[in-house]
């Protein structure tokens, strides 16, 4: 099978290394970048953020994921050959199910005012990369979109306005990068009423079309691996677009990480993956839980019918846990007014082990042959 996706969400690397995060394979220190491609990585997913630090310039964390910084990691993949897939967010911090800021600058604008934003900032990011050599081979235009984007105005079930957003966005893509395909990526890949929903609301309301599909899938959130393969199956038939499972991860370990962290405990949210969340799961939080987690995902999307599986987005696999890397920090946590603290809440669904050392998986996800 061609061009099938094997690829990592590496957003928070330049953070990790800059924290002192060391990645070693069979004991040998290297660039984390060149050992996930060694791997079988052909494809790294980057997040991008407007405007991701205070007014007096102090950077939230979670890899501070600006333009410039987004382009550093762009241009160390394109050096070894590997593709990338742009996340536009429409925000300065996290976007996701549970918030979707506009970004400071676009505070105060109304619809029509903000169909404007989204198409010349789009435009604009992609004129940069166009100019520096680093088209993307993907642009995902907004981020686990279920729940809208850039509340209140493109909140669901508004999707007059979300339809807007979106179309505005694809418009500048299709404008600077015709030959680049766009994705629309909503959150929990087993609710297929979701899916369906949200896809026949956006084209009614008039959406631009779009060539893929993205999806979220975390066994310990979402549910199972068969209801994965029901809703890919059945949006395959329905929409006949390509679809990749651009979000997920599995654990291979239940043993904390704080004394890697080196925080208190009243300092750090802890792993999301821990012995209450993944009780119900089918595959142990073990290196050997891990291996058998990706090899079904991987052929489960390789059974979508008509070949519409095109591959997968490891969420986070290096983010490794060193002190001073953290989902937020206290300007972070504070600018979209969560009430957690910060920490790694990642570091045991990573495809390192808390060392920085390769975990079984990768070999298995390198030497899987799609079919």
């Amino acid at each position: 099978m061609e061009n099938w996706i094997k690829g990592m969400d590496v957003s928070s690397l330049l953070e990790v290394e800059e924290c002192g995060g060391i990645f070693t394979d069979q004991g040998q220190p290297g660039d984390a970048l060149k050992i996930l491609k060694d791997y079988g990585m052909n494809l790294i997913r980057l997040r991008l953020w407007n405007d991701p630090y205070t007014a007096d310039g102090r950077p939230y964390g979670a890899g501070t994921n600006d333009l410039p910084r987004t382009m550093l990691l762009a241009r160390r993949a394109k050096q070894l050959g590997i593709d990338w897939m742009l996340d536009i967010q429409y925000s300065d911090f996290w976007t996701d199910p549970g918030k979707q800021l506009p970004p400071k600058a676009w505070e105060g604008l109304d619809a029509d005012a903000l169909e404007q934003a989204v198409y010349d900032y789009t435009f604009s990011v992609l004129t940069v990369l166009k100019e520096s050599n680093l088209m993307p081979a993907i642009v995902s235009v907004g981020n686990e979109l279920s729940s809208g984007l850039l509340w209140p105005f493109g909140q669901y079930p508004n999707f007059d306005n979300i339809a807007r957003f979106l179309s505005a966005g694809i418009r500048a893509v299709r404008k600077t990068a015709p030959s680049v395909p766009v994705m629309i990526h909503l959150d929990n890949g087993c609710r297929n009423g979701l899916f369906t929903d949200w896809l026949d609301r956006y084209f009614a309301a008039g959406g631009a079309d779009f060539e893929y599909i993205g999806m979220g899938y975390y066994p310990f959130w979402h549910g199972t691996m068969e209801e994965l393969r029901d809703n890919m199956n059945d949006l395959a038939v329905r929409y006949r677009k390509d679809m990749i499972v651009t979000e997920t991860a599995a654990g291979f370990s239940l043993e904390d990480y704080r004394e890697y962290e080196m925080l208190p405990a009243d300092r750090r949210v802890g792993p999301a993956a821990n012995a209450a969340t993944v009780e119900n799961i089918l595959y142990p939080m073990t290196p050997e839980g891990q291996c058998r987690f990706m090899t079904e995902l991987m052929q489960t999307i390789c059974q979508v019918p008509e070949g519409h599986g095109k591959g997968f987005v490891y969420w986070e696999p290096a983010w490794l846990p060193v002190p001073g890397s953290q989902w937020a920090n206290d300007d972070g946590i504070a600018y979209i007014h969560d009430t957690r603290p910060g920490g790694n809440e990642w570091a045991n669904q990573t495809l390192f082990d808390y060392d920085g050392n390769t975990l079984p998986a990768l070999k298995l996800i390198r030497d899987f042959e799609p079919k």
